[in-house]
């Protein structure tokens, strides 16, 4: 433990300081509750002992001015048996226990574990808090495209590092996807996991939800606040669109890489933080370097281990997979809505394929959706004459047989009876009857 000791009596303040680096703990005295106040302030400590009877402030005015500085630290009280009453009080206050002089060293360094292990529940509990505003499924990367497997193959080589890493790829492509697949299957997998978009937030901004503020830092801080990498401390932090983190922050960002010492913005205390820096952007960093955007010493940091996403456009063959993963179960594409899928460009990646799949099964009807359903400038892709997107008949076909598989599963799980089937598929019998005709699925083609 970290632990600091305020108390004038310097026999007692030497013998329990010696006792304490004896049992393996880091620890620091103060004759005077100013001198003490101004230690907690320079550096973190998990524990501070202070007596209630100090030549300059109160134990209680020392209590109010640790907590100011240093709300992480749990506070000890030493007191005489005439003050019992006030170290009562100063627990209402926000102090962890109290001990009457005299005690063993034994029961003081007790106390003390006691108080740390509260104040790390109290951490865990605020990073729970923050995690859990926004409920996530496990990450799961679709595709068997030969450029996804190789992505797999290397985030299964990169998550165990501590290293930083830096996803590469257009927007759309899922770098948030790949950042959280990379903290699932790290040494880290159970701590945080924080997202912060450099583009989303105005640049007044981005320092207090990077750092943190203190009350009163600038006009609208009205109460401390932690910041992110505070909160993500023991995990990870992913800053997607780091490309837009503005210049005057980039020397910040560097100093907590290197040795992670922070301040919050309006502090002159240094905290310490232990978090994994994952980063994401769609720019050339390389170019921003040259022309002077981005810090080239930043920029190495960052670039430890780097992962480059494929467009959708460069991993055709995954459509049909991602078609039946994003699609809501018994939703069903006719023809024309396939070839629609298979000949446009995807300019916006993975996301704007789900986005005009949801869209799609918003307005559809019977849970079939038609090119009528489908984002304009995708449904003109249907059009004669349009270019097709996948190089090979293979996997023109592969959309069919989606289809067809996931028909003949129906049917399978209804036991071949045709009307059970079009009720799980949420269609009408002749729509089901339309479909396996077209889709050459014979009756003995079913259990």
């Amino acid at each position: 433990m970290d632990i600091l000791l305020v108390d004038d009596d310097a026999e007692f303040a030497d013998t329990a300081i010696q006792w304490l680096i004896r049992r393996g703990h880091r620890a620091l005295t103060a004759a005077t509750g100013r001198q003490g106040i101004a230690l907690a302030e320079q550096q973190r400590f998990d524990v501070a002992i202070v007596d209630l009877m100090l030549p300059d402030l109160s134990g209680l005015d020392v209590l109010r001015e640790l907590k100011a500085a240093a709300e992480e630290t749990e506070v000890v009280l030493l007191t005489g048996s005439g003050t019992i009453e006030t170290a009562v009080e100063a627990m209402r206050r926000g102090a962890y226990d109290y001990l009457t002089k005299p005690f063993p060293l034994a029961r003081l360094e007790e106390r003390c574990r006691l108080a740390c292990e509260r104040g790390q529940l109290v951490r865990e509990n605020r990073q729970l808090r923050h995690l859990l505003q926004r409920e996530r499924r496990p990450a799961e990367i679709v595709g068997n495209a030969p450029c996804m497997l190789e992505l797999q193959r290397l985030i299964d080589r990169i998550a165990p590092t501590e290293k930083p890493v830096l996803i590469l790829g257009e927007s759309g492509t899922g770098k948030e996807l790949v950042a959280r697949a990379i903290q699932e299957r790290s040494r880290r997998a159970a701590a945080p996991f924080v997202v912060i978009n450099c583009a989303a937030l105005p640049e007044s901004l981005v320092e207090s939800e990077l750092f943190g503020h203190e009350k009163g830092a600038f006009t609208g801080a009205v109460a401390r606040k932690d910041g992110l990498f505070e909160v993500a401390d023991g995990g990870t932090l992913f800053v997607d669109e780091i490309g837009e983190l503005p210049l005057t922050l980039q020397p910040k960002l560097l100093r907590v890489l290197e040795n992670g010492s922070m301040r919050r913005v309006g502090s002159h205390r240094e905290r310490v933080v232990d978090v994994r820096l994952i980063a994401a952007t769609n720019r050339d960093l390389q170019n921003e370097v040259s022309a002077g955007r981005f810090r080239e010493d930043l920029y190495y940091r960052i670039n430890v281990l780097t992962l480059t996403l494929p467009p959708l456009r460069e991993r055709m063959q995954d459509l049909p997979r991602l078609i039946e993963h994003f699609l809501p179960q018994g939703w069903i594409l006719d023809p024309p809505a396939l070839e629609a899928l298979t000949r446009y460009g995807w300019p916006g990646n993975v996301r704007q394929l789900i986005n005009a799949l949801e869209r799609a099964s918003i307005l559809a009807e019977d849970r079939l959706i038609t090119v009528d359903d489908l984002p304009h400038e995708i449904g003109i892709a249907a059009s004669p004459g349009a270019p097709l997107n996948l190089p090979t008949e293979t996997q023109v076909g592969s959309l069919a047989e989606l289809e067809r598989t996931h028909v003949l599963r129906v049917l399978q799980e209804a036991h071949g009876n045709k009307s059970q089937a079009a009720r799980l598929l949420g269609v009408h019998r002749r729509t089901l009857y339309r479909l396996l005709e077209r889709l050459g699925i014979a009756t003995d083609d079913t259990p």
